[in-house]
């Protein structure tokens, strides 16, 4: 694993946008993967490191995540925002490795998209434009409805900025409000704290978001159709995604609900879509199975 920095651009300023990188720098064949609300790219490291062998895999920390700079202006975390990032880092992660002024005819670069909850929205945006490069989309459990219930249930465990006198506490903090990700290995859970939090000088440690990130502000970019009052209506979006798409669903989702994910599958026949029993919203890719399922679509 290596971990690299780029600077976007929004609104009048630059910020710095941290990602880590797996395999083979020069493999033509990558994939980006983008998590949810307030996680950060270190969740898909053992996605990564099972597809490291077959693609160069690079998970962004969505600004404000991660390692990510914090906005000053905490009114721009909104989906244009992150859209643009998405859109910075497809361009970063095209690049050739070594790019040589006098090749004429570099390699095309096959370019996945695998996107968790919001990583999965910025992910349908991208995809729904005109030229898009990505070939491949993996939506994981996030869809062209989300339910106002959902969005606010995830909302409420964020922006609190609460303190955590030891890293046990934040692995217990986790397994309660992330016990919807499903059933996860001691390893796993300890690896989603030590990566989920940092260590403030006090001793303390403290969620690696910025509490902001649940204000957001008013968002031009972000659609609202004729279903808004039913929740945040993206069926506009979906139906411009041309691409071939991987739908995953937590059997016990509350935010990719099955009446959508039928609705879904209705507009676009040829969607595929994979159900996890026992996990909620959303999976959370570590497991065999799961990662079995992204796995052999991306290389098919």
């Amino acid at each position: 694993m290596r971990q690299f920095y780029f600077h976007a651009l929004h609104n009048g300023g630059f910020h710095r946008i941290a990602y880590t990188e797996w395999g083979d720098a020069e493999n033509p064949h990558v994939v980006v993967c983008v998590h949810g609300l307030a996680r950060n790219s270190r969740d898909f490291d053992f996605l990564a490191e099972a597809l490291s062998a077959d693609c160069r895999v690079v998970c962004m920390d969505v600004v404000g995540r991660g390692d990510s700079d914090w906005l000053d202006n905490k009114s721009d975390y909104t989906f244009s925002t992150y859209s643009a990032d998405g859109a910075a880092m497809i361009a970063r992660a095209s690049a050739p490795a070594e790019p040589k002024w006098f090749a004429r005819n570099a390699p095309v670069t096959k370019l996945d998209w695998v996107g968790t909850s919001m990583g999965g929205m910025i992910g349908m945006f991208l995809a729904a434009k005109r030229n898009s490069p990505i070939r491949r989309l993996v939506l994981n459990d996030v869809g062209a409805l989300i339910p106002w219930g959902a969005l606010f249930r995830m909302k409420g465990y964020v922006g609190h900025g609460v303190r955590f006198p030891s890293l046990e506490r934040v692995e217990a903090y986790l397994r309660e409000v992330c016990a919807s990700f499903g059933p996860l290995t001691d390893g796993q859970w300890r690896h989603l704290a030590e990566h989920g939090a940092r260590r403030e000088d006090d001793g303390s440690y403290v969620m690696r978001y910025d509490p902001a990130i649940a204000q957001g502000g008013h968002d031009r970019e972000f659609p609202m159709g004729p279903d808004v009052l039913r929740g945040i209506d993206l069926w506009n979006v979906w139906s411009k995604v041309a691409c071939p798409t991987l739908v995953l669903r937590g059997a016990e989702s509350d935010v990719l609900r099955p009446i959508t994910l039928r609705e879904m599958k209705e507009r676009k026949p040829d969607m595929e879509s994979v159900e996890f029993a026992g996990v909620g919203h959303a999976p959370a890719l570590m497991s065999a199975d799961q990662i079995s399922a992204v796995k052999r679509f991306l290389l098919q």
